[in-house]
């Protein structure tokens, strides 16, 4: 991986004369393709990704879903689509993944928690807005949803990493067996 140091005030001559391995030896050719790469490596080992998710506790257990092909539990929600509040978010995600409705006046924001992101490169984080609130309807998994289950403190190692931190949250304040 190549590190780029960018003085201030310096064009792209300046600029490739810094780039550098990690291991300390000079590259042996700098050019744009070079600098284009290393800021795609730091800008993906920087990056966080933005999910709003919905924390459903019913009996000292926790609402959880894998998705088709994932090897992980993951608490149900999702990314913003452009221009989306967390409110918007969560009520269109839940409804595409459980197909139920959240009643929007019941909802509560419960924290904000970062980690790594479970099954991207290391550095790439995962943002996640919890809310709680109430439902209409029954759940159900949609075609994207392989699972539904409720779990409990003793399966927090089958969840992604943020959810293992909400986990302990939900535990810590009695609400998690």
């Amino acid at each position: 991986m190549l590190d780029l140091l960018l003085p201030l005030g310096g064009g792209a001559a300046q600029a490739a004369a810094t780039v550098r391995s990690v291991s300390g030896a000079e590259p042996t050719s700098v050019g744009c393709a070079t600098i284009k790469a290393v800021r795609e490596i730091g800008a993906e080992a920087m990056s966080v990704i933005d999910k709003v998710a919905w924390i459903r506790v019913e009996g000292g257990r926790v609402l959880s879903t894998r998705s088709r092909g994932k090897d992980a539990y993951y608490l149900p929600g999702g990314k913003r689509e452009t221009g989306e509040s967390d409110l918007q978010t969560l009520v269109r995600e839940i409804e595409e993944e459980l197909t139920v409705a959240i009643v929007p006046e019941t909802v509560a924001h419960l924290g904000t928690y970062e980690a790594q992101a479970h099954g991207h490169p290391d550095g790439v984080k995962v943002r996640m807005t919890c809310y709680i609130g109430d439902y209409l309807g029954t759940l159900s998994p949609s075609s994207e949803i392989e699972e539904v289950v409720w779990l409990s403190y003793a399966d927090r190692d089958r969840v992604s990493p943020v959810d293992q931190i909400i986990f302990d949250e939900l535990r810590a304040a009695g609400r998690l067996t």
